[in-house]
C-alpha cells in the first residue's frame, strides 16, 4: 500500500514536473555559490550577505551542490557534515529533536537551544528542528550564541535555511530513491514566473521505510520504527528584484510511523554477580522489541507567513514578517508499569477484568523468550516478591501488565518581527526592531490499564472504559515573548571592523493544570500522585535576559581573518507537571519509611531560564589561490543553570521533568580544511574536542566533576569529493563522508554508585537481602565512539543523474540515546541507523 502510494505521488511530481522546458540546472544556489570555480561562498550569518571568509565566528556552510552530492535534506543530515555538532531526534517520537553544540544540548520538554531560521523567518517548535524544509539552496550552521542576531532560542548557535526562489522561466526537479528495508524517498519542485516581477515555488517530499526492526511478539510486524512522512511547500514572491518584495510561504505535512522504539538495560553490579545481564554495557544490548500494543505517532504541522522587504531609497530598508504554525502530535505504546505491580490489584471493582487480564496474559505467557534478565513467571508478581514463580518484566512487555500509553503535544503559535536597518555600503551598518510571539500549548502523558481492547487516544478514560487512565500528567501553558534588539558594525578600514549587537528579552509564562478530580482506579488515590501533596493551581512566572553579542575582526590581508567573539546566551525557564517536585520528594527521599530511600535529588516544578556566556577565538583563511582554505577556533562557555531532562520511573508510573544544572564549564577547540587536488577533486577534514566539567550542581550535588550531558568528547569529519568528467556532457560523481562521534555520557550521573528503588525493596523482599545489594552503578551507560560511513558514486548530466549510495556502509551498530532512570536501576536505550544501500534517480528541467 506504502510502495503504490509513493508510486502514485512521485508519477504526480513527475508530470508536474515534465510540464516545464528544459532548464539547464540542479537547484539554483541563490545567495549560494561556491565551488570548483573558484567563487567565495557567500552567507547571511550575520543578517547581511558577506564573504564566509570575512565571518568573525564559526560557521559551517552546506552549498546547494553539497546538498545534492550528500542528498542532505533536513537537520539529522546536517548535523552529522558539521563538526562539534550533534543531534538525537525521533528516538521517542517525530519532534522529539535534541541538537547540542559544542557542550550546549536542547534538554527534552523545554525549549530548544538552537534556532531554527528559515528564509529569514525564526521558526518558534522543537518539533520543526528536523522536518524537511521545502528545496534548499543553502544551510549554515552557526555555533556560539546566536540569541542577538537570531534572536529565540539560539544559546548554543543557529541553523539557517535558505530555500529556492521563483526563477524567470520555468523550471523544475525530480529526485527519487530505493533503498533497502522498502525505503523509499522523493523530492520535487517547480519554479517559475507568474507575470511581471512575480514568481512561484512548489516542493513537495515522500519518505517511507519499513525500518530495521521486527516484533518478534506481534508476528515479526515491522512496527517498531516505520515512519510515512510528507510535505509540500509553496512560495509566491511578488515584486522580486524591486524596491518593495512581498514574499508568502505556506506549507504543510504529516507524520505517521511507530514510537518509543526503547529497550531497558539494567546498571546492578550486584545483581550482575548472579545474572550478568543486571549489569549490561548499553553499547553491547541486543535489541529485541515484542510488546503487545502497536506503537504509533502521528504529527500534523502547518506554517503559513508572510515576509515584506522594503527599500526606501535613503539608506534604509525595512523588513518585517508574520508567521503562524501548528504542530500537532501524539503517540501511543506500550507502558513501563509492569515491574511496579501497578495493575495486579483493584481499588475501584469497575477495572478488576483489567486485573484479571494482566494475571491470564502472564500465565499464558510463562517462558516467553524476553531480553535477559527479563523472566515471564507465573504470576506477574516482582520476582524479588515471588521468587519461584514471579516474573520480571522490564518495559514493554508481552503482557498487558504493564499497561498502555498515551502522550500528547499540541502548540499552536503566532510571531512576527519589525527590522529597520541600514541599506549603504559605508563604514558603519546597523539594525533596529522588536520581535512578539504568542504560545498556546497543551501537553498531557496518561497512563492506562491494557484490557486488551487497544487505546484510547484521549486523556482521560473512566474506570469502567476499556482503556481506563491510571495515571495523568497533564497541563496548558501560555506564552508571551517580547523582545527589541539592535546592532551595529563599523568598518573603519578594510583590515578591521567592530560589531555590537543587543538584544533584550522578556518571556511571561503562565501554567494550569488539566487534571480531573479523579482517582487511579488500581491504587486509590489521586489519578495525579502530586495531588496528594495539594491542589494543583494555575502559575506564572517571567523571565528575562539581555543578550549581548561583540566582534572583532582583524584582516592582514584578503586571504586572512584573525576574529575573537564574546556573547551571552539565553533559554527561557519553565514549568515541569505540577506536582513534580512533591512526588520525587516522597518518592525517592524520604529515606525513613520502610520500602524508601534517600536519592538526594532536588526537582522544582519551576526550573530557572538557562544563561551562557561564550567566548570564541579564531583564524580563517585560505592558500594558494584558494586550493586550500582553514578555520582554527578555540572557545570558551560558562552555562549557569544548564537544562537537562530526566526520567523517573517508579510506583507512581512515570514522571518527565526539566532541571537545571547550577554551573557548568565548557572549553575546546576546532579546525576545518578543505584541499583541492587538482581541478574536480576536494578532501575536507573537521576535528572538534569538548571538554565540559559540572561545576555546581544542587539537583544532584554528587555530580560535580561530571561531563556535560548528551556532550560528545570529539568529533572528526573526513571526506573526499570527485568531479571528473566523462564525456562531453557526462560527469563522474563520487563522494565519502566519514564521521566519528566520540564517547558520550547522556546523564550527569556517570560514574557514580546510586541507590535505587531495588536498593529500597530487597530488605522488605523475600530475598531480605541489605539494600546496598540494588545500588546502581552508571559507569556502563557511556556510549562507546563510533563511526559512520556514507558513500555516493554517480553519473550526472545537465539534465539528469543516477546514483548508488549507501549510508552506514560498513553496518556499525550503535546506540542513538540511552536515558539513564537512576533511581530506576537502568537505562533506557534506542539504536542507531544500520545500514541503507539504495539507487536514486534525478532530473532537471
Amino acid at each position: 500500500m506504502r510502495a503504490t502510494r509513493f508510486l502514485l505521488n512521485t508519477a504526480a511530481m513527475g508530470l508536474m514536473v515534465s510540464a516545464a522546458p528544459a532548464f539547464a540546472q540542479d537547484i539554483p544556489q541563490d545567495t549560494a555559490a561556491a565551488e570548483d570555480g573558484g567563487d567565495a561562498i557567500i552567507v547571511t550569518a550575520r543578517r547581511q550577505n558577506e564573504r564566509l571568509q570575512d565571518v568573525p565566528a564559526s560557521v559551517s556552510v552546506l552549498t546547494a551542490s553539497a546538498l545534492q552530492n550528500t542528498g542532505a535534506v533536513k537537520a539529522e543530515d546536517f548535523t552529522q557534515l558539521t563538526p562539534g555538532v550533534t543531534i538525537v531526534t525521533g528516538t521517542a517520537e517525530a519532534g522529539d529533536t535534541q541538537i547540542n553544540i559544542r557542550g550546549i544540548n536542547g534538554a527534552r520538554d523545554a525549549e530548544s537551544s538552537v534556532a531554527l531560521v528559515v528564509d529569514g523567518i525564526l521558526k518558534t517548535n522543537t518539533a520543526q528542528l528536523n522536518q524537511p524544509q521545502g528545496t534548499l539552496t543553502q544551510v549554515e550552521v552557526l555555533k556560539g550564541p546566536q540569541g542577538a542576531l537570531y534572536g529565540r532560542n539560539a544559546a548554543a548557535g543557529a541553523i539557517v535555511l535558505q530555500t529556492m526562489k521563483p526563477t524567470d522561466t520555468l523550471t523544475g526537479g525530480l529526485r527519487a530513491s530505493y533503498a533497502n528495508e522498502a525505503t523509499y524517498e522523493a523530492t520535487a519542485h517547480i519554479a517559475g514566473p507568474l507575470g511581471s516581477n512575480a514568481g512561484f515555488v512548489l516542493s513537495g517530499y515522500y519518505f517511507t521505510t519499513d525500518g530495521w526492526w521486527r516484533n518478534t511478539f506481534l508476528n515479526n510486524t515491522k512496527t517498531v520504527d516505520d515512519k510515512e512522512n510528507w510535505a509540500v511547500d509553496g512560495r509566491f514572491m511578488l515584486g522580486q528584484g524591486t524596491a518593495t518584495q512581498v514574499d508568502v510561504k505556506a506549507r504543510y505535512a504529516e507524520f505517521k510511523g511507530a514510537s518509543l522504539p526503547f529497550n531497558a538495560a539494567f546498571h546492578l553490579p550486584l545483581f550482575g554477580a548472579v545474572n550478568p545481564a543486571f549489569y549490561e554495557d548499553v553499547n553491547k544490548h541486543p535489541f529485541n522489541f515484542y510488546n503487545n500494543i502497536r506503537a504509533t505517532n502521528d504529527q500534523k504541522s502547518i506554517d503559513a507567513s508572510i515576509k515584506l522587504d522594503h527599500e526606501f531609497g535613503n539608506g534604509m530598508k525595512v523588513v518585517a514578517w508574520g508567521l503562524y504554525s501548528d504542530v500537532d502530535q501524539d503517540l501511543v505504546a506500550d507502558g513501563t508499569s509492569a515491574d511496579f505491580a501497578r495493575f495486579i490489584s483493584a481499588a475501584d471493582p469497575a477495572v478488576a477484568s483489567s486485573v484479571n487480564s494482566c494475571f491470564a496474559s502472564t500465565a499464558a505467557l510463562t517462558g516467553f523468550p524476553v531480553n535477559q534478565p527479563g523472566a515471564i513467571g507465573q504470576i506477574p508478581v516482582p520476582f524479588i516478591f515471588a521468587p519461584a514463580n514471579g516474573s520480571t518484566f522490564g518495559p514493554y512487555s508481552p503482557t498487558t501488565c504493564d499497561g498502555t500509553q498515551y502522550q500528547l503535544r499540541q502548540q499552536e503559535d503566532v510571531s512576527a518581527e519589525v527590522r529597520l536597518l541600514s541599506n549603504t555600503d559605508g563604514p558603519l551598518n546597523w539594525q533596529i526592531g522588536g520581535y512578539f510571539l504568542h504560545i498556546d500549548r497543551k501537553t498531557g502523558v496518561s497512563l492506562g490499564a491494557d484490557t486488551g481492547q487497544g487505546t484510547i487516544k484521549q486523556l482521560y478514560n473512566a474506570p469502567n472504559s476499556a482503556n481506563p487512565t491510571s495515571l495523568l500528567l497533564a497541563d496548558k501553558f501560555k506564552t508571551n515573548v517580547y523582545a527589541a534588539f539592535g546592532s551595529a558594525e563599523w568598518k573603519p578600514s578594510d583590515q578591521f571592523t567592530g560589531g555590537l549587537a543587543l538584544r533584550y528579552d522578556i518571556e511571561d509564562r503562565a501554567a494550569s493544570s488539566l487534571v480531573p478530580n479523579a482517582r487511579d482506579p488500581f491504587t486509590g488515590g489521586p489519578i495525579n500522585p502530586g495531588l496528594a501533596f495539594g491542589a494543583f493551581v494555575p502559575k506564572s512566572a517571567t523571565f528575562k535576559q539581555l543578550q549581548p553579542k561583540i566582534t572583532l575582526s582583524y584582516r592582514p590581508t584578503p586571504d586572512l581573518n584573525i576574529y575573537a567573539n564574546w556573547g551571552i546566551g539565553f533559554k527561557s525557564g519553565g514549568f515541569n507537571n505540577q506536582g513534580s517536585s512533591a512526588v520525587v520528594n516522597a518518592s525517592f527521599n524520604d529515606g525513613v519509611t520502610p520500602g524508601t530511600i534517600d536519592a538526594d535529588v532536588t526537582i522544582n516544578d519551576l526550573y530557572r531560564k538557562e544563561r551562557s556566556s561564550a567566548f570564541e577565538g579564531g583564524v580563517k583563511g585560505q592558500l594558494w589561490d584558494g586550493r586550500i582554505t582553514f578555520d582554527l577556533a578555540g572557545y570558551y562557555t560558562r552555562v549557569t543553570d544548564m537544562q537537562f531532562f530526566e526520567f523517573f520511573v517508579g510506583s507512581f508510573g512515570l514522571l518527565r521533568v526539566v532541571s537545571n544544572i547550577d554551573r557548568v564549564d565548557i572549553k575546546g577547540a576546532e579546525i576545518n580544511l578543505t584541499g583541492k587536488i587538482v581541478d574536480g577533486w576536494k578532501v575536507f577534514g573537521s576535528f572538534n574536542v569538548t571538554d565540559s566539567e559540572i561545576k555546581k550542581n544542587a539537583s544532584r550535588p554528587y555530580t560535580v566533576g561530571n561531563k556535560s550531558p548528551y556532550t560528545a568528547d570529539w568529533t572528526l569529519n573526513l571526506g573526499s569529493e570527485i568531479n571528473a568528467p566523462l564525456t562531453d556532457s557526462a560527469k563522474l560523481l563520487f563522494r565519502a563522508d566519514y564521521r566519528i562521534t566520540g564517547p558520550t555520557w547522556f546523564h550527569s550521573v556517570q560514574d557514580q554508585e546510586r541507590p535505587t528503588i531495588f536498593s529500597a525493596l530487597l530488605p522488605i523482599s523475600a530475598l531480605g537481602l541489605p539494600g546496598f545489594v540494588g545500588n546502581a552503578r552508571y559507569d556502563v551507560a557511556k556510549r562507546d565512539a563510533f563511526g559512520v560511513l556514507n558513500v555516493r558514486a554517480g553519473i550526472t548530466t545537465d539534465r539528469y543523474r543516477i546514483a548508488v549510495f549507501a549510508e552506514n556502509l560498513l553496518d556499525r551498530q550503535y546506540i542513538a540515546e540511552a536515558i539513564p532512570a537512576i533511581e530506576f536501576g537502568g537505562s533506557f536505550i534506542s539504536p542507531g541507523a544500520r545500514r541503507l544501500i539504495g539507487v536514486e534517480v534525478g532530473a532537471s528541467f
